[in-house]
């Protein structure tokens, strides 16, 4: 028998069952299914299969899957946001928001380490950072915890403003507002007001920002907030310095008169502000200083972001996750500082830059050349577009990779950095 349940009906439900899932194939026993529409599939065409794997129900909006066990509502996904809206007003804890351009991740997880020493954290998991990721992660809190760390990615205008509504953060953190996703929002004008959504939360509930104090923008953009400032000058509630980051970044850490050099497992100076905004929020919670230093100096990047990898053959700065225009700046600037004999730069496109493409692919071939680096391989129709004669293109990494096997290269230190979409991770078996 198919039951209607409103949202406070089915909040009573999740509280009995309070595992959800949206995939089918990770069913645990007594879950709540909820049947979520993708792109190249409707999830409630596996409501059936759902229930048999052990799901005490399954959440639906197409009555022609109606069985005993199905809910039907208007809109699963809706459903799914305001059953997250109703268990975060359930939840009298510290959430802090994360969003900006590059970083969010790391940020995000050093946040999780520092405040993982000492108080129980729950954070968002792998890349959970949309409008249906936010609520799963939402979902997730349970009343042990302390902390929630939520990361909100976004590519269009509105995103931000929505899953503020949903994870109500009373606390925010903006990385920095870089050149992403220009196409979808419309140029760099549409990021500063969508990723500031985040700002404008914070000031209409009275909220709580930690910001860069050494970027003019989010300085700009925050006035008029409660802020907690971090950077490199010494007015600000925390402060910190490059001590070297050839690969690995140092950090001088000035807290309570005392200096302290923090050695991390992170590749690249660019990390010193994610760094910064670890011990500003450790600071702000009161974490002891002893476990602000084993936590931030035990993270070990993952997944392609900012990676030392030692191969056979060669050194490799993997930097495959994602890129842009500004992330890009920040690796090759990094890049041309770190000392090795033979270097070498391996770039896939940055991609969803819309009708910038073409200016900013050129921008990065124009840096290739201010720094002298010349053993440069470009992946991507965006770069054979703009690269010319004299470097040396391919359409896409698999005819990269044969290059690579046809022309094997030993003892380089080698940058590999590119868009998720162009799959840079896997010019590694060539290398």
């Amino acid at each position: 028998m198919n039951q209607q349940k409103n949202s406070t009906e089915l909040y009573q439900l999740f509280e009995q069952h309070p595992v959800i899932t949206i995939d089918s194939r990770k069913i645990t026993p007594a879950c709540i299914f909820f049947a979520i529409k993708g792109e190249l599939f409707d999830g409630n065409s596996f409501a059936a299969e759902a229930l048999k794997r052990g799901a005490a129900y399954a959440v639906i909006d197409n009555p022609a899957y109606s069985i005993e066990n199905t809910i039907l509502v208007s809109n699963v996904l809706e459903s799914l946001q305001e059953l997250a809206g109703i268990h975060r007003s359930e939840l009298n804890i510290p959430v802090i928001g994360i969003t900006g351009t590059n970083g969010k991740t790391t940020t995000k997880e050093l946040l999780n380490a520092v405040l993982g020493s000492h108080f129980r954290v729950q954070s968002t998991s792998g890349n959970l950072n949309n409008h249906i990721g936010v609520p799963l992660t939402i979902l997730s809190l349970t009343r042990n915890t302390e902390i929630a760390i939520i990361e909100m990615g976004a590519n269009h205008p509105g995103e931000i403003d929505l899953l503020c509504e949903i994870a109500r953060p009373t606390h925010g953190l903006i990385t920095n507002i870089g050149k992403a996703h220009l196409e979808g929002f419309g140029g760099f004008n549409g990021v500063i007001k969508t990723k500031s959504e985040l700002y404008h939360f914070l000031k209409k509930t009275q909220g709580t920002a930690f910001v860069n104090g050494d970027n003019a923008l989010l300085i700009s953009l925050s006035e008029g907030i409660d802020r907690v400032l971090y950077g490199t000058n010494e007015g600000f509630q925390t402060y910190a310095s490059l001590a070297e980051s050839d690969p690995y970044l140092q950090v001088i850490w000035n807290h309570k008169r005392k200096v302290t050099y923090i050695n991390t497992q992170l590749v690249g100076a660019y990390n010193l502000e994610n760094v910064l905004a670890a011990l500003s929020v450790a600071d702000y919670f009161n974490i002891p200083e002893n476990k602000v230093i084993k936590a931030i100096s035990g993270y070990v990047p993952s997944n392609n972001r900012s990676q030392k990898v030692k191969t056979d053959k060669n050194l490799v700065i993997l930097d495959a996750y994602n890129a842009n225009p500004s992330s890009m700046q920040a690796a090759l600037a990094n890049f041309v500082q770190m000392k090795a004999d033979k270097k070498m730069v391996i770039l896939g496109d940055m991609l969803e830059l819309g009708e910038e493409s073409a200016r900013e692919h050129r921008a990065v071939i124009g840096m290739l050349k201010e720094y002298g680096l010349t053993d440069v391989l470009l992946v991507g129709p965006e770069f054979q577009k703009v690269s010319g004669n004299t470097l040396i293109s391919f359409p896409d990494v698999s005819a990269a990779v044969k290059w690579l096997n046809q022309h094997p290269v030993s003892d380089y230190t080698i940058l590999v950095k590119g868009s998720r979409g162009i799959k840079m991770e896997k010019v590694m078996e060539a290398l």
